[in-house]
């Protein structure tokens, strides 16, 4: 991979310098010594102009090939700029699922227009992908696999797969299935490749087989090759279990990533980028940033009323407005481990609702712990800065003891809410990942002082207060 890199790096002011001049014997060169992967990482570096003259010059299905590695957004800016009868060319010989992603993803008219370009049965096939729900498997999986019937024997099955197996997604398992097409099993080619000519299908049947309901939530694709993680493919049926198609290792590594990324942006309250972070314009930017960061100041003004309730205590004692950033930016960090740890697990799906009380117990005990730490720390700057300078007056120990104390509560609180608040929301349909970190951390702050206070008024009345 190391040398496919510098190869690619080598000969890309090559690629420019044979689009720029029309140089098509350069250009046949290029994509003759190069992978498709490779070839679609320097297109990808192109400008929009050579992207289209790209893909007009080279031949249609090393077009389509290079075509499918591309990110959607770029896919949709090259087919806007190349001829009708090129559009229609690589379209028609794209695996079904790779456009079902592209049509998914652009406007209704414009998914309109591609689909006229289909040939009937291309058209049939797309439309039919298309009537699944989003971000369901259906719209994952692709139609191009192999059924055999159980009856047939290991000669005819092999000569099935050597005139039918050249256009198909994957040939490392096939798949059983009855008169009606309903999945019975699916054996490994290597099962095949292994028994003798005239051994029937069905003596190499287990039975054993994993399908994925097409209608179900696209994450469970996710989880399951997670779970059977030796796979490189996985089949989908529908309710009653007819075969429809299959999901590859390839599709679900790519929508892992989609996933990933979007839940990074959500933790760091951002709204997930359409494109990637250096060809997103400033403007797109700045709307994805400011609406989460405008919700979030919103949010931190609770803060600031909070603390007006306050104003009495305040100003009779302004040595606790010191601790206020110390106590609640450590809830809020607590909260925010908190979150992002369940958000994990739930991704991985290590946790369901029903653990919420384990999760709960476990949170409580180690937001404590946190907290005492976090507070002898506390306890022991404040005693040494008074034994020395006298800092914190007569009543050192009693505002050493607030901290100490609202520090394990801050702490074990954040801890508490950090942890509930994602599966509470997966609970409720909503995405878990919307309790990102910012928003945690403003709940925390809010709440965080109330409970800073209400300790101090506890232990300082009479006194400070």
């Amino acid at each position: 991979m190391a040398n496919g890199n510098l190869q690619t790096e080598l000969l890309y002011p090559d690629l420019e310098a044979a689009l720029e001049s029309a140089d098509m014997e350069g250009l046949q060169e290029i994509c003759a010594s190069l992978a498709a992967e490779d070839l679609a990482e320097m297109v990808n570096r192109l400008e929009l102009l050579n992207q289209a003259i790209f893909f007009e010059k080279v031949p249609e299905d090393k077009a389509t090939e290079i075509f499918q590695l591309l990110d959607v957004n770029i896919q949709e800016d090259i087919l806007n700029a190349v001829s009708n009868q090129r559009v229609a060319a690589i379209i028609n010989e794209m695996d079904p699922d790779n456009r079902t992603a592209l049509l998914e993803s652009l406007p209704q008219n414009a998914t309109r227009q591609l689909l006229s370009f289909l040939k009937p049965r291309e058209r049939k096939q797309a439309q039919r992908l298309l009537d699944f729900p989003k971000d369901s498997i259906g719209r994952l999986m692709t139609p191009d696999f192999l059924a055999i019937k159980q009856d047939w024997t290991v000669e005819r099955v092999l000569d099935f797969i050597r005139r039918n197996g050249e256009d198909k997604e994957t040939l490392n398992d096939i798949y059983v299935v009855d008169d009606k097409g309903r999945l019975i099993d699916e054996i490994g080619i290597r099962e095949f490749l292994l028994s003798p000519l005239e051994r029937v299908t069905q003596d190499i049947m287990d039975r054993q087989f994993v399908a994925l309901p097409a209608d179900h939530p696209e994450e469970e694709a996710i989880l399951a090759f997670k779970k059977y993680s030796s796979r490189t493919a996985l089949p989908v049926v529908d309710e009653e279990g007819y075969l429809l198609g299959i999901v590859t290792i390839d599709d679900i590594l790519h929508l892992e990533e989609q996933e990933a990324t979007e839940d990074i942006h959500k933790l760091g309250g951002v709204g997930a980028l359409d494109d990637s972070y250096l060809d997103s314009s400033m403007m797109a930017m700045v709307k994805k940033r400011g609406v989460w960061l405008t919700v979030l100041f919103v949010g931190e003004m609770l803060t600031a009323t909070a603390m007006g309730f306050f104003e009495k205590e305040i100003s009779h004692a302004v040595i606790l407005a010191l601790f206020i950033p110390l106590i609640i930016s450590s809830g809020g960090n607590a909260g925010s481990q908190a979150a992002s740890l369940v958000l994990r697990a739930i991704a991985l799906g290590e946790v369901q609702f029903q653990d919420i009380w384990t999760i709960l117990r476990r949170e409580i005990f180690v937001g404590l712990i946190l907290g005492c730490l976090l507070g002898l720390i506390g306890l022991l700057r404040i005693t040494v800065m008074s034994a020395l300078f006298g800092t914190y007056g007569e009543h050192w120990f009693l505002i050493a003891l607030t901290v100490y104390l609202s520090l394990i509560g801050v702490v074990a609180w954040g801890t508490i809410i950090g942890s509930l608040f994602p599966i509470l929301l997966k609970r409720a349909g909503a995405d878990p990942a919307a309790s990102s970190a910012p928003f945690v951390a403003t709940f925390i702050d809010v709440t965080g002082i109330v409970i800073y206070f209400n300790i101090a008024l506890l232990l300082l009345k009479g006194k400070l207060l």
